[in-house]
Parts: structure tokens; sequence; C-alpha cells
């Protein structure tokens, strides 16, 4: 009931574009349902009686009436489409909004294919409806309800055709639903899977084109592509199996009323005026029938549509904000960073296995804090406990003493910068891009960062220089200068925390040396945390986390650690090779 009412909410601000379509299309259907008559009277009274000024009044009328008609059922269409795409924006916005909300873990249940979908195709099936629904909806029960009540009105005796012809026409409706859902559903998925494929290969065809998977790809293609079909088609097969259905009925309906009507017209018990405005109101009641089944076709494909969107709006986030009173609000971070005892499974299961077990350190405030460590071990997970990315699911993760489930989350990541493992760049100028960092920034500030970051001089040797455009995903930029980018709007932020995910994996170790060495000068008050592979990037630091399948395997300087840990050694030494052995 609550999401039936968040759905009505985004309509609302449409009622009266809604009430004004409903208005017009009932004009509309009342001036439809007068034709009949009119053609009636002209038949019965105009042609049998010879009378050619009431034929010719009769007929100015029905196209007075028509052209009402006209008018009407535009102005319907008008506003259904406005109050349709209004309430369509609304919920996308919704979605959107709500996408934004959710944490990692949130995103992980859905795919990123299937939100795209979600946000682009579902959404523009519930837009549809909603114009078919202010159009077919409201026109097909009120011309149903006249046209019924002008057949019995005219002739009774008639009128046990639609007794039987009704209930066929149900049943038919009926199995259609039931069988059209799931098949619709399927075929939502089916789309799921196709912009899936195509997203993976546009974003990765650099990848695709050296390892020469072209072919590889087209066939994965083609079978995600194939399996739509199928479930398009099966789909579809349903709805065509709907009109001769639908034809077979009406058609028999009319050879049943002209085979009776004409019995009574020749034994004197019916005229041709009344017979003929009998056989057009039945046309009207079947082909009401016929739009309340072929609307019902397109609820089940949009049921499918709702229920997906259902599932975002009502997913439940599960990074919540501590309630008012026990947030720590407008606190400004020193950088302490404390762990104790944390642990973590991105599984909530209880038997789940642990991706962190037992973390427990502390950071103090201008400290560089390096973890290493082999692939899988836990690296990326650790860290992404400071800005809540996740949420520890043992200990605690305090930040100059306070726990970060305390901090608003908005704060919190305000004043932490991140450069994920993937750099990602946005479509814009490098400046946008920078500014990112902080929106308020001067373009001296943005080329101080842009020098520490030692990525000025190949911005500077662009013809655009800052503004140079930077197409979706820094395409056109290397993975080194991509780097760099994203490092320099992290350090324009000038946060008190500052993570950097294997940043520099992409810079040769000359350009990381002079980065690390702007940390200390730039940032020289800044907790640093540094997620790297390479022992020269890690030897300098503070402390140094040695992680090992999810546990701290060690902890201390580079020199202690040479000296008492075992891994940090084995590291070293396949790193450093002659170097090490002397």
């Amino acid at each position: 009931m609550y999401f039936v009412k968040q759905m009505y909410s985004y309509l609302k601000p449409y009622l009266g574009a809604v009430v004004l379509a409903v208005t017009c299309m009932l004009v509309d259907v009342l001036s439809e349902i007068l034709q009949p008559v009119l053609m009636a009277r002209i038949v019965g009274k105009g042609i049998e009686e010879g009378d050619m000024r009431l034929i010719a009044t009769t007929g100015l009328m029905m196209v007075g009436v028509a052209v009402v008609c006209i008018a009407a059922g535009m102005a319907n269409s008008r506003f259904s489409a406005m109050a349709g795409t209004g309430f369509s924006a609304n919920l996308r916005r919704a979605l959107f909004d709500k996408v934004q909300e959710f944490s990692f873990k949130n995103i992980d249940a859905f795919s990123t294919a299937s939100l795209t979908t979600r946000l682009t195709n579902d959404v523009t099936m519930l837009q549809n409806i909603c114009v078919m629904g202010m159009r077919l909806l409201i026109r097909a029960p009120l011309m149903l309800v006249f046209s019924v009540g002008m057949a019995i009105r005219m002739s009774p005796s008639l009128s046990w055709v639609l007794a039987v012809v009704t209930p066929v026409l149900l049943i038919t409706v009926g199995f259609i639903v039931r069988q059209g859902m799931p098949r619709f559903e399927q075929m939502q998925k089916g789309i799921d899977r196709v912009n899936q494929t195509v997203q993976e290969n546009v974003t990765n065809v650099r990848v695709v084109k050296s390892f020469v998977q072209e072919e590889f790809e087209k066939e994965k293609f083609a079978q995600a592509n194939d399996n739509l079909m199928q479930r398009s088609l099966s789909a579809m097969n349903l709805v065509i199996f709907t009109m001769p259905v639908m034809m077979l009925l009406i058609n028999g309906s009319i050879i049943a009323v002209l085979s009776i009507g004409g019995r009574k017209i020749i034994a004197g018990e019916l005229d041709v005026a009344t017979m003929t405005a009998f056989i057009n109101y039945i046309f009207m009641i079947l082909m009401s029938l016929m739009m309340v089944s072929m609307l019902f076709i397109m609820l089940s494909r949009a049921s499918a549509s709702y229920v997906r969107i259902k599932e975002v709006l009502m997913a439940e986030v599960d990074l919540k904000e501590a309630p008012a009173e026990n947030q720590v609000a407008g606190h400004t971070i020193r950088g302490q960073v404390s762990f104790e005892q944390v642990s973590f499974r991105y599984n909530d299961s209880p038997d789940g296995d642990d991706v962190l077990s037992n973390i427990t350190f502390t950071a103090q405030p201008g400290q560089v804090i390096a973890i290493i460590g082999g692939t899988g071990a836990g690296k990326s997970s650790l860290i992404q406990l400071i800005p809540r990315l996740y949420d520890a699911t043992g200990g605690s993760v305090a930040i100059d003493g306070i726990d970060v489930r305390d901090y608003p989350l908005q704060e919190l990541r305000s004043q932490i910068g991140m450069v994920l493992q993937k750099n990602t760049l946005f479509s814009g100028t490098i400046k946008d891009n920078l500014r990112w960092g902080r929106e308020d920034a001067t373009d001296e500030e943005i080329r101080q960062a842009a020098e520490a970051a030692c990525a000025a001089d190949f911005i500077e040797s662009f013809p655009d220089g800052y503004d140079t455009w930077i197409d979706q995903g820094g395409v056109n930029v290397s993975g080194g200068q991509k780097q760099r980018l994203c490092i320099a709007r992290a350090m324009l932020k000038k946060p008190p925390i500052l993570i950097l995910d294997d940043s520099t994996s992409a810079v040769d170790t000359a350009t990381e040396s002079r980065i690390r060495r702007a940390f200390h000068t730039v940032l020289a008050d800044t907790t640093t945390f540094i997620i790297a592979q390479r022992i020269s990037s890690v030897q300098e630091a503070d402390l140094i986390l040695v992680l090992d399948d999810g546990r701290i395997a060690g902890m201390g300087t580079h020199q202690q650690l040479l000296k008492e840990n075992r891994e940090y050694r084995e590291i070293y030494e396949s790193q450093m090779g002659k170097e090490a052995e002397a």
C-alpha cells in the first residue's frame, strides 16, 4: 500500500491534466455514442419518408458531433501525454535518487545493466501504460456501458448475443494475462542481459581488440540477442493469438445479429434503422471489450516492469544514518583512524567467510599508513570501511575516537579523499573533472594540485590545456594520465584523510616518487592510506600493514618488518632481487 501511495505521489502534480484528459474522453465517448442514433434517424425517418430537410439537418448534426469528437480525442491525447511523461520523469528521478543512496553492497545486488534497464525501458513501459490508461482505460469502460445501455434500449430481444460473447472474451483475457506476465518478466530479464553484454563490450573494447576476441564477443552477444528474441516471441505469440480470437467473436456476433435481426425485420418485428443502429452498438461493445483485453495485455507486461521498479525503490539501504540525536554533526576531522577487532564479510549469512578478521591498529593524524599483501588479501575491503562504502560486520572503525557510523554520511565522506583502484573520469573538461575535488577551487589552486600530482606538464601540452575535453570514462587519455588526474582531484580537496588504492600502478617509479614527495609538502597534515604492490611505494611509510588472507600478518616500519616479518621479507626479496640479497 505504501508503494502505491509513493507511485501516486509522482502523478499527483499532474492531476489537473488527468482530470482534463478524463473529461475530454467522456465528451469523445458521448459524441461517438450519439452517431448511431442520428444515423438511425436518417435511415428510419429521413430516407423512408423522403424528408430531405431532416436528412440535411441530421447530417450536419453528425458532422458537428464528429468535429467535437475529434477535438476531444486530440485534447485527451495531449493531456494524457502531459500526465504520462510528467509521471515518468518524476519516477525516473526518484529511481536515480534512490540509486545514489545505495551502498556498494546494494549496487552489488543489482547489476549495472539491470539498473540501466529499470531506469529507461521499465520506466518507459509504465509511462506508456499511464498514457494509454488515460485513453483506453477510460474510453473502453465508458463506451461499453453506454453502448450496452443503448443496445438494450433499442432491442432487448437481440441483446442476448452479448450474454454469450462477453464471458468468452473475459475468459480469453484472463488466460492471456495469466500466461503473459511471467513471459514478459523473462523478456525484461533478456533485455538486462543484452544491455549488460553491450555495456561490457563497449567499455572494454580496447581489451577485446588487444586480445583479438571480437568473434568471441560477437558470439556472446548473439546468444544474448537470440535469447531475448526467443523470450520476446514467446510473449508476442500470446498477443498475436489474441487478435484472431477477438475478430472471430466480433464477426460471429455480427453474423448472429444479422441472422436473428433479419428474420425479425421480415416478420415486421424490427425496422431496418433500429437494426443498423444495433449493429453499430454491438460493434462498439465488442471493440470496447477488445480494447480492454489489449489493455490487460499491456498491463501484464507493465506489471513486470512495475515489480522491477518496486524492487529498486523498496530496496533497503544497508548503510543507515544514526538517529539524529546520536549523530556527531559539524565535527572537523583531525585524521586519527582506529580499527578495533574489525571483521567484515560481503555475504550476510552467518556461515559466510570473513574477508577481514580481527583487524586492530591506529593511525595518528598526519601519518602515512601503507597496506601491502597478496591479491585477495582484503586490502581494498579494509580501506573501504573508513568512508563507510561498506560497514564492518564486527568490531568498530573510529575517526578521532568517534565511530564512523555516528557521523552524518555526507559530512564523513566530504572530509575523506579517495582515489579508487578503478580510476574514473567523467565527460567534461579537465577543469570540470578536477573541480569534483572542490567546486569553488580557483584556476591557480587547480594548477597547483595538477603540479603536485605530476599532471600539469601533460595537461598544458594539450592545445586547450585545462579546458581539454575528456570523453566518457577518460578514454582519450592514457592510464597513467588518468591516474594522475584522479590523484590531483583528490589532492585539490585537501582532505584530513586521503585513501590511495593502488593509484600509482600506471606511472613510472620516478613520477611516483615525485608524487609521494608532494604528499609530504602539500598534504603534510593529512592521514594518508596507501595500498600498493611495490615495496618502493611503501617503504617510507610511518606504519606498514602486511595483510594475509584477511588478517594482519605484520605491522611496523620498513626496517622492523624486514627484520621480524617473513611475509614482508619475501615480498621485498622477490621485488628487489640482488639488492635484497646484498
